[in-house]
C-alpha cells in the first residue's frame, strides 16, 4: 500500500527511480531518500537488531539512525553498514538488510530474544570463562553471531582525494542558524566555507511550516544559499560532514561526491577529505530529538516525532494512518500537527500535567485529543506496531489510575533535544548540564569556535537565527571586520518546558518488564544498565563498555543521553555527576578510501629518485631503496660482481677521487633568534659558540637518551643553521623536532624548513678531490689554510651557485658540493669531465659503507638499535657537560651507567678471508649444546679492500675494556651453524690519526 502524499514535499514527481531493496523491485522519486522511498512503499519493517534479532523499523530521519542499516550494492563498490536515512536514491540502486538469516521476514537469530533474560550485557565474561580452552571454543561463535554490515573484499575501483583549505569563518551547518551566520560573515567581506551533511541545506526550514522573513522558511532557505552561491569568496560544501575538531582550529571535513550519482555521472573523485583551517568557526550543527524509554519501545513504526514531520513535509511520505504522539516537550505537537494536516488520526499522550507551549495550544485549537500527565508504558505488536498501553502519572513519576489500550499504526516520540556537541567537546570545551533543556550544552569555547542555534540550546527557528547573528558577529569582531546584517524575521514561539523522563515506569520491575530499549543499535534496555550498576559499574564509560551503549556506527546519538539519565536515577545522583562519555572523532565514520586519498598502491610509499637518477642508470648502476629514495647500490663494469665493483670503487677513492651522489641525505633549515638554542637541546654536543661558516658533527637523543639520529649541521649565518640527517631519518627528525617546538618549547622563534629535495649534492672525495674541483670552481680558495676541515664555502661550480662543505664520511679529503636540485645533473656531468683526467669513478652506498666501516663511522640504525647511548659508541665526549639536552638526565640512570652494556668495538677475524654475517651473534666460548649466552652481535660486516682482509663493527657487552680478547662469533653455514674466531679491536681499522682528510 503506498503511503505517499498526492501532493507536497520536496521530490520531483516527474521522475520516478528504479531501486531494489532485500530483492524486491520497488519504485521512488527523485529527491528520495532510500528511507522515505521504502516509507512510501508501505515497507515498515527494514532491519533486525543485533544482538536479539528483533524486527526493526526506521527511527529517524537523519544521521542519527541507529536501526535502519544496509548493505548498498555487491561487489567491488559495495558499502556496509549505510543508513538508510542518509543514502539519497539513485536509479538502480541496490541493498540489503544486514545481520539477518536467511531473510528480515524470517531470521532464525530471533531466537536469542526468547533466551533474552539469559544473555543480558556482559553475559559472556561470565558464561564462557569456566577455562581458556572453553572460550576460545565460544568465541568463534559468538564473533560470527555479532557484527553488522560486511567489509568489501575487492579492490576499490573509485578515487578519493584530499584538499587543504583555509578561510576567516567556517560554519558547520546549513539549518537556518548556519545559513544566518555565513550570510552575515560573507556579507561583512570575509572569506567563508559552509558545510552540511545533508544533501540540501536548509536543515529543519526543510521540514517547517514557519515563516522567515515573511515566505516559508524552505524558500528563504533556498534564497539564502543562492546568494552564498554567487559572492566570490563563499564555498559551500553540501553532502559534506565535519568530523573532527583538531588544534589550532583544524576541522577534518569528508565530502560525499559522488554517492548520489549514477556510475556515468560519477566524478573522477568518490569522496574528498578536507583539513580546514579557520580563523573562526562558527559550530551550527543542530540537536538530535531524543526517544522514550518504555517497553518494546524498538517496534516498527515507532519513529522519532520531528523525522514523522520530515518524511510528511519534505519527502510527501505519511508513515501511519493512525497514530500515537508520545512526548514530553512541546516538539511532539509539530507531529501531530503534520499527521492532522495530511489526514491522519492522531492522538498525543504528554507525560506533562499542564502543556502550555505554543504548538501545544495550537494542537488543541486544531481538535487534537491531548492525553496530558499520562504516559505510553508498553507498546505492542509484532512485526509493525499495534497499539500502545496508555496510564497517568504522577510527579514523581509514580503510575497511577488504570492502564487503557490505544490501537495505532504509527508512534512518534519526542522525548527531548540532545545538542550535538561533539565538535565543541573536541575543541577542548568542557559540556555543561541544563536542567531547563534536560541536555548537555557547550561550555566556554577552548579555541576560536562559537556555537549558535539548536545546538547552544536554542530551540526555535527565532531563537537559533537571533544566536547565529550574534556569534557572526563575534566572529567578525575577533577578524577585525564590521557586523554582517541582521538576524531574518521569524515569529516568536513559545517553546514551552520539558519534563525529564529517562525511564518510563512500568507496572513490573525493570528486569520483568518487556524490555525497555536505551540503546536500538545495540539492544542495550535499561535493565542492562541496571545490572551494570549493580555490578559495581558506577564510571559512565565503565558502563558504557560493560554494556556497549554507544558503541557502533551511531555512537549513541539517541541513546545516550537516556543512558546516562538512567544510570544517575539507579545511583540517586544527578546527571553533571554520572557525567558524559567522551566525544571522540569522528562523529559519523568515514571510509577507509577517504582517509587514504591518493596515497595507495604504488602512490602509498612514493619512490623518490634524485636529478642525477638517469645519469646512474646509463652508467649501469643497480640500486638499493633507502627510505623511499633509489640510491646507486654500485656500478659494475662487465664481468663484475658486488665484491669486485666495491674493490675497484673502494681503491679509486682511497688512492685517487670518487663521486657519491648524496642528494638523499636530509636536510633542514633552521632560522630564527632562538636557533642555537634549539640546537643545544636537540644535540648532546654544543652548538652556541660554532663560528659563522664552520660546520659541527652532533649525536641527537631520545628521551630515554639513546641516539636517535647523527648528522653534520652547519652554521651559515647569526641565526641560520642547516642540518644534515641520515637519508632515511629526515621525515622522523623533522616531526621530533616540531614535536618538541609546537608542545614544549612554543616560546622558542624558530622556523623548521625541509630543503632536502632543494638541494643536489655532489659528494667528491679521494686524495684528487681538491685538483678536481679547482678546474670547476675559480672564486673559492681551497687551500687548507683557507678552506680547513668541518667548514663550507660558497663559491660557483660549473657555472652554478653552490654551497660546498668539507665534511668526509670516508676519512679522505672530501667536498660536498650542493648546488639547486634543477642544476644538480649539469653540476654533476661538468666534475665528471673535469676528472677524467684522475680516473673519476662514481661509487655506490655499498663502497659508501665500506669506506666508513675501514674508519670507524657509525650507521644510525644499523650499528645502533635505540638501546644505544653515546657512551656505549665511545662517544661519550660529544655529551656536553656544561649544558642541558633531551635525554641527558636519562644517561645518569643505573642501567645505563652500568660498566656491562652492550658497547661498539670493532671485530678482526682470525682468518682475514671470513666476512662475518650482519646479525650473528657473539658468545664468550664456543657453544657446547643448543644454546649458550649471548654477549652481543655483529652490526656491520665488509671484506675491506684498503686493508685486504675483512673488518666487522660489533656491539659486546662491556667491549670498550675488552680490547685483545678473543670472542666467538656462531652464524649460519650451509650445512648447518658454524662457528668463527675473531679478535675485539678498535672500531677505527684504518687512518686512526685522520691524517687523509688533509691528504
Amino acid at each position: 500500500m503506498s503511503a505517499r502524499l498526492s501532493a507536497g514535499g520536496r521530490v520531483d514527481r516527474r521522475r520516478a527511480l528504479n531501486f531494489r531493496f532485500n530483492g524486491r523491485p520497488y519504485q521512488g522519486l527523485e529527491g528520495d531518500t532510500l528511507a522515505s522511498a521504502l516509507l512510501a512503499n508501505g515497507v515498515c519493517m527494514v532491519a533486525r537488531s543485533w544482538k536479539y534479532h528483533r524486527p526493526r523499523g526506521i527511527l529517524s530521519a537523519g544521521v542519527e539512525e541507529p536501526n535502519a542499516l544496509v548493505q548498498l550494492f555487491d561487489g567491488n563498490r559495495t558499502v556496509p553498514n549505510a543508513r538508510m536515512t542518509e543514502v539519497s536514491l539513485v536509479e538502480g540502486l541496490s541493498a540489503r538488510s544486514i545481520h539477518a538469516k536467511p531473510s528480515i521476514e524470517f531470521d532464525t537469530g530471533a531466537l536469542n530474544g526468547w533466551f533474552a533474560r539469559l544473555i543480558p550485557a556482559g553475559f559472556y565474561y561470565k558464561t564462557f570463562m569456566a577455562s581458556q580452552a572453553a572460550w576460545h571454543f565460544f568465541e568463534k561463535h559468538i564473533r560470527k553471531a555479532s557484527g553488522l554490515g560486511v567489509s568489501p573484499t575487492e579492490h576499490d575501483p573509485d578515487r578519493y582525494d584530499k584538499r587543504f583549505a583555509h578561510c576567516d569563518v567556517l560554519v558547520v551547518g546549513a539549518g537556518i542558524a548556519g545559513l544566518t551566520a555565513a550570510l552575515s560573515a560573507a556579507r561583512a567581506g570575509a572569506r567563508v566555507l559552509l558545510c552540511d551533511e545533508q544533501a540540501e541545506a536548509g536543515g529543519w526550514l526543510l521540514s517547517s511550516d514557519e515563516q522567515v522573513d515573511g515566505q516559508p522558511a524552505a524558500q528563504w532557505g533556498a534564497q539564502a544559499l543562492a546568494e552564498l552561491g554567487a559572492l566570490p569568496d563563499v564555498t559551500v560544501l553540501p553532502r559534506t560532514t565535519a568530523f573532527g575538531y583538531q588544534d589550532h582550529d583544524m576541522v577534518t571535513l569528508v565530502e560525499r561526491r559522488g554517492d548520489h550519482l549514477s556510475a556515468d555521472q560519477a566524478p573522477v573523485f568518490r569522496e574528498r577529505l578536507w583539513r580546514v583551517r579557520a580563523k573562526q568557526v562558527v559550530i551550527a550543527t543542530g540537536a538530535h530529538e531524543r526517544p522514550l524509554v518504555f517497553g518494546n519501545n524498538d517496534l516498527p513504526g515507532i519513529m522519532l516525532a520531528g523525522a514523522v514531520s520530515t518524511y510528511i513535509r519534505r519527502y510527501a511520505v505519511l508513515p501511519g494512518r493512525n497514530a500515537v504522539v508520545f512526548t514530553n516537550n512541546d516538539a511532539g505537537y509539530d507531529a501531530a500537527l503534520a499527521l492532522k494536516a495530511a489526514g491522519a488520526s492522531v492522538q498525543v499522550v504528554d507525560a506533562r500535567a499542564q502543556p502550555s507551549g505554543s504548538l501545544s495550544q495550537k494542537a488543541k485549537a486544531a481538535g487534537i485529543t491531548v492525553l496530558a500527565g499520562q504516559v505510553v508504558t508498553e507498546a505492542r505488536g509484532g512485526k509493525r506496531v499495534s497499539g500502545v498501553v496508555v496510564q497517568a502519572i504522577d510527579g514523581q513519576d509514580r503510575l497511577t489510575g488504570e492502564p487503557r489500550a490505544l490501537a495505532c499504526d504509527l508512534v512518534a516520540l519526542s522525548g527531548g533535544f540532545s545538542p550535538v556537541i561533539h565538535l565543541q567537546c573536541q575543541a577542548g570545551s568542557k559540556a555543561a548540564w541544563s536542567d531547563e533543556l534536560a541536555a548537555f550544552l557547550p561550555g566556554p569555547a577552548a579555541q576560536s569556535e562559537r556555537s549558535a542555534g539548536a545546538c547552544a540550546g536554542r530551540l526555535t527557528l527565532k531563537a537559533c537565527a537571533d544566536s547565529a547573528a550574534a556569534a557572526a558577529a563575534q566572529a567578525l569582531k575577533a577578524l577585525g571586520l564590521p557586523a554582517g546584517a541582521a538576524a531574518p524575521a521569524v515569529a516568536a514561539r513559545d517553546p514551552g518546558g520539558i519534563r525529564a523522563l529517562w525511564l518510563v515506569p512500568h507496572a513490573q520491575p525493570v528486569s520483568r518488564a518487556p524490555k525497555q530499549f536505551v540503546d536500538l543499535q545495540n539492544d542495550v534496555a535499561a535493565s542492562d544498565i541496571h545490572l551494570a550498576v549493580r555490578e559495581g559499574f558506577e564510571s559512565i564509560e565503565h558502563v558504557k563498555r560493560y554494556t556497549a551503549m554507544g558503541f557502533g556506527t551511531d555512537q549513541g546519538k539517541t541513546g545516550n543521553i537516556n543512558g546516562m539519565g538512567i544510570v544517575a536515577q539507579a545511583l540517586g545522583k544527578a546527571i553533571p555527576q554520572v557525567g558524559t562519555t567522551t566525544f571522540r572523532p569522528n562523529y559519523t565514520p568515514v571510509t577507509f578510501g577517504a582517509v587514504a586519498g591518493l596515497e595507495l598502491g604504488e602512490a602509498f610509499d612514493p619512490v623518490r629518485t634524485t636529478a642525477m637518477h638517469d645519469w646512474h642508470v646509463k652508467q649501469g648502476a643497480l640500486f638499493e631503496d633507502v627510505g623511499q629514495w633509489k640510491r646507486p647500490w654500485y656500478y659494475p663494469r662487465p664481468g663484475e660482481d658486488l665484491h669486485a665493483a666495491v674493490h675497484r670503487e673502494t681503491l679509486a677513492v682511497r688512492n685517487g677521487v670518487g663521486t657519491l651522489d648524496g642528494s638523499t641525505l636530509g636536510k633542514i633549515d633552521i632560522q630564527g633568534p632562538d636557533a642555537s638554542v634549539l640546537l643545544n637541546w636537540m644535540y648532546s654536543n654544543a652548538w652556541s659558540k660554532l663560528e659563522i661558516g664552520k660546520c659541527r658533527y652532533g649525536l641527537m637523543l631520545d628521551e630515554n637518551g639513546m641516539v636517535f639520529d647523527d648528522g653534520v649541521t652547519v652554521r651559515l649565518a647569526e641565526n641560520h643553521y642547516l642540518m644534515h640527517t641520515t637519508s632515511g631519518g629526515a621525515a622522523r627528525v623533522l616531526a621530533w623536532m616540531e614535536r618538541w617546538l609546537q608542545t614544549e618549547w612554543p616560546h622558542l622563534k624558530v622556523y623548521l624548513t625541509s630543503a632536502t629535495d632543494h638541494w643536489s649534492t655532489s659528494i667528491v672525495a679521494g686524495p684528487k678531490s681538491r685538483a678536481v674541483l679547482q678546474k670547476v670552481c675559480k672564486d673559492v680558495d681551497f687551500d687548507d689554510a683557507s678552506f680547513p676541515f668541518m667548514s663550507y664555502r660558497e663559491g660557483t661550480v660549473a657555472g652554478f651557485k653552490a654551497r660546498i662543505m668539507r665534511i668526509s664520511f670516508s676519512g679522505e679529503r672530501c667536498y660536498e658540493v650542493n648546488v639547486a636540485a634543477n642544476d644538480g645533473l649539469k653540476a654533476w656531468e661538468a666534475i665528471h669531465a673535469a676528472g677524467a683526467e684522475f680516473d673519476i669513478t662514481p661509487y655506490g652506498t655499498e663502497t659508501m659503507h665500506v669506506l666508513r666501516a675501514e674508519k670507524g663511522y657509525i650507521i644510525i640504525g644499523q650499528d645502533t638499535d635505540g638501546s644505544v647511548t653515546p657512551m656505549d659508541l665511545g662517544m661519550g665526549g660529544l655529551v656536553t657537560k656544561t649544558k642541558d639536552c633531551l635525554g641527558k638526565r636519562s644517561l645518569t640512570r643505573e642501567d645505563t651507567v652500568r660498566t656491562d652494556r652492550k658497547q661498539l668495538v670493532g671485530l678482526l677475524p682470525d682468518d682475514p678471508k671470513v666476512v662475518l654475517t650482519e646479525g650473528a651473534q657473539i658468545l664468550n666460548q664456543a657453544p657446547t649444546g643448543p644454546t649458550a649466552p649471548m654477549v652481543g652481535h655483529v652490526t656491520s660486516s665488509y671484506m675491506s679492500p684498503t686493508l685486504g682482509r675483512s673488518i666487522a663493527m660489533a656491539l659486546v657487552k662491556g667491549g670498550l675494556n675488552r680490547m685483545g680478547e678473543k670472542v666467538h662469533i656462531s652464524q649460519g653455514g650451509p650445512h648447518g651453524p658454524v662457528v668463527h674466531t675473531a679478535t675485539i679491536a678498535s672500531p677505527v681499522f684504518f687512518d686512526p690519526k685522520s691524517e687523509r682528510q688533509n691528504a
